[in-house]
């Protein structure tokens, strides 16, 4: 296909329908009539604001989240804007579908209405990166600059957007580690459109430090001071946010997930398809095929932490691989790849190139002259003294599933903080995973999870 047939194609599928607009619409005046008539009921002096994709019309059909910010004068105490923020948010739920309370830097309410998903959340009325106090305000800032410099290419941020998702490399969150919705603003914002920044993938990663709102002349001192920090933690890229010199947009953006973007960008621009956006399903292979046919050993925790939310508990799982694989690895056997995540329980994967392994140990005997020492004498077959002490050494073999259950008994791998006791408690699997997780195994096992290539 053509490039131009294929972005049309794709734009039909992911551009809101006049109907859908319609519904988002209504949907944002019912909620905007609702918050008025609480923040009034309650005598709160609070203004609410819609942020997000919806408020940029950035967002994709049938993507419908609601950001709903409920923001309160600057002067408000801290502790008051959670209380009254939380007050407020369940008063507006209360008209909604169903709701449940949240928790980030400060609760909020998740609510559902209308088959959509809204978030209430409290935050300070801000006017400049000055004024910001908590981390969610500055998205006031956001939605306000974006609308104000994308200049009708909201498409074109669709476009990107949905490429990011077909390659697997969108979402900022911590377990995610991809393109924020902000950042492919930014980017189609500074370089024009979508085909812009695929064709520039590899000038960005060596241009390094964008900078569409000039804080670098602005403000010197502060600019550089968060170039400076950007550099030394090796970050792919720095985005310094047009509305905060302070801050990097792409600071959770990982190499993995720039890696997929410069190589499927390039791809894409090679031999243009629909498929970088809407990826077909993968086959489903069987993992103990895989296994057989690698001949390696696959061990799995699984891990019971019902209240932890994946944002804390992906890196404490992450953290824990690492230790694993390190502590192993002193142990004789050899870590080949893990692999983390959560499907009911959370779990942690682990290939090695092998399930046992022989191990020399040294035993030191008794004295020679004595009779413990010609009874060790007669029982051992490579003996030798060492002053009067007679010693000898023995072939021992040790499954990777002891040596687990031995190296988390003596405390000696380094575990996320907040999962270490469930760890202690995993249930341990060699070779085996059950039902849930058995594509899991196989993505995981044949590395399709992370490969680059079709």
């Amino acid at each position: 296909m053509e490039m131009e047939e294929v972005l049309s194609e794709v734009l039909q599928r992911i551009r809101p329908s006049e109907e859908e607009r319609a519904f988002v619409e209504a949907l944002m005046e019912e909620l905007r009539t609702i918050t008025e008539e609480k923040i009034n009921e309650l005598g709160l002096d609070v203004r609410p604001y819609f942020v997000g994709s919806l408020a940029k019309d950035t967002y994709l059909a049938g993507d419908h989240d609601v950001d709903l910010f409920l923001a309160f004068p600057l002067e408000t105490p801290l502790e008051e804007l959670r209380e009254k923020g939380l007050e407020l948010g369940k008063a507006i739920a209360e008209k909604l579908d169903s709701y449940e309370i949240a928790y980030a830097e400060h609760p909020y309410v998740r609510a559902r209405y209308r088959g959509v998903s809204v978030d209430l959340v409290p935050c300070y009325d801000v006017r400049s990166w000055k004024d910001v106090r908590t981390a969610v305000d500055r998205s006031i800032l956001h939605t306000k600059w974006v609308n104000e410099n994308l200049r009708g290419r909201n498409d074109e941020v669709r476009l990107l957007k949905r490429f990011l998702k077909g390659i697997n490399a969108y979402g900022s969150e911590i377990y995610v580690r991809g393109f924020s919705g902000y950042l492919a603003e930014i980017l189609v914002i500074k370089y024009g459109s979508f085909l812009d920044v695929a064709e520039r993938a590899d000038f960005i990663l060596r241009q390094k430090i964008i900078d569409p709102a000039d804080w670098l002349r602005k403000e010197p001192e502060i600019a550089l001071k968060t170039v400076k920090r950007e550099t030394e933690e090796d970050r792919p890229l720095i985005v310094i946010d047009p509305v905060d010199p302070r801050r990097n947009v792409s600071a959770n953006l990982s190499w993995e997930k720039y890696g997929r973007f410069y190589f499927k960008s390039m791809e894409f621009l090679e031999n243009p398809s629909v498929k970088f956006f809407f990826p077909p399903e993968k086959p489903k292979g069987n993992y103990l095929d895989e296994l057989r046919k690698r001949g390696t050993a696959l061990v799995t925790l699984l891990i019971d932490v019902p209240d932890m939310v994946d944002d804390i508990l992906l890196p404490q799982l992450e953290r824990s691989a690492r230790g694993f694989e390190k502590a192993l690895e002193r142990e004789g056997f050899r870590v080949l790849g893990w692999d983390v995540g959560r499907k009911g329980k959370a779990f942690i994967m682990l290939e090695l190139d092998r399930d046992t392994r022989e191990k020399v140990k040294i035993k030191p005997g008794p004295e020679f002259f004595t009779e413990r020492g010609r009874n060790f004498y007669r029982k051992n077959e490579k003996v030798w003294v060492i002053g009067k002490r007679l010693y000898s050494e023995k072939r021992v073999t040790k499954s990777v599933v002891e040596a687990i259950i031995e190296l988390l008994d003596k405390n000696q791998v380094s575990l996320g903080k907040g999962i270490r006791d469930a760890v202690r408690e995993a249930d341990i699997l060699l070779n085996y995973v059950p039902k849930e997780l058995e594509r899991e195994a196989y993505l995981f096992l044949s590395k399709e999870k992370w490969n680059l290539k079709e």
